[in-house]
């Protein structure tokens, strides 16, 4: 683990070095979300007491969707205020048209959140999307599904049921998608662990 310090609010953080790759990295953190920026390779020349590597000539710097830190999928079409509102929940966003795309990469990344926003909403289940929509129930605990349209209402449970996600956001209340994100999840969180707890006495 790599050990370092938030610049803004001054927590420590520990970085899964196994997971940090050899260039400059970028995240979000998670305490107060301020941009942190790291680079495995001067942390690890620091420890070593060797000198930093020279940045190659023409070296890109890594975009949000190389760099480090939590990740929220969006499946589908992609606009900036879908990115910027999973900026705001501290995640990296990263975009994948096509839902067979996004299934292989959800099951290796399993990222926290899921965004989709289909070019078009049918009638549930939404077959374009089926392909991410339709993992095992345990891989599906392990992110929080969105469904983002112009056609339904923020916070529409019996929507949420019929399409098989978490919640609802509708375009225009993108603008305060953290609150509505913290609110939901708070939920869930809750049901979810009054559920657990049932199923746990059940099963002693």
């Amino acid at each position: 683990m790599i050990k370092i310090v938030c610049t803004s609010c001054n927590k420590p953080l520990s970085l899964d070095d196994t997971k940090l790759p050899m260039k400059e990295v970028s995240f979000p953190c998670p305490a107060c979300k301020t941009k942190l920026t790291v680079d495995r390779r001067k942390l690890e020349a620091a420890a070593t007491g060797a000198a930093p590597p020279a940045p190659s000539e023409g070296e890109a710097q890594p975009d949000d969707e190389d760099a480090f830190g939590v990740k929220a999928l969006i499946v589908g079409s992609d606009n900036p205020a879908l990115r910027q509102a999973a900026k705001l929940i501290g995640c990296v966003p990263v975009f994948i048209a096509a839902a067979p795309q996004a299934r292989d990469f959800y099951l290796q990344e399993f990222p926290s959140v899921v965004i989709l926003n289909p070019p078009q909403i049918t009638a549930p289940p939404l077959e374009a999307m089926q392909p991410i929509i339709s993992l095992t129930p345990a891989d599906r605990r392990k992110s929080f599904f969105i469904l983002v349209s112009d056609n339904l209402r923020t916070l529409d449970g019996n929507a949420a049921f019929l399409y098989g996600v978490n919640l609802i956001v509708a375009q225009k209340d993108l603008a305060s998608f953290q609150q509505i994100y913290r609110d939901a999840l708070g939920y869930h969180d809750r049901l979810y662990s009054a559920v657990n707890a049932v199923a746990k006495s059940m099963s002693a």
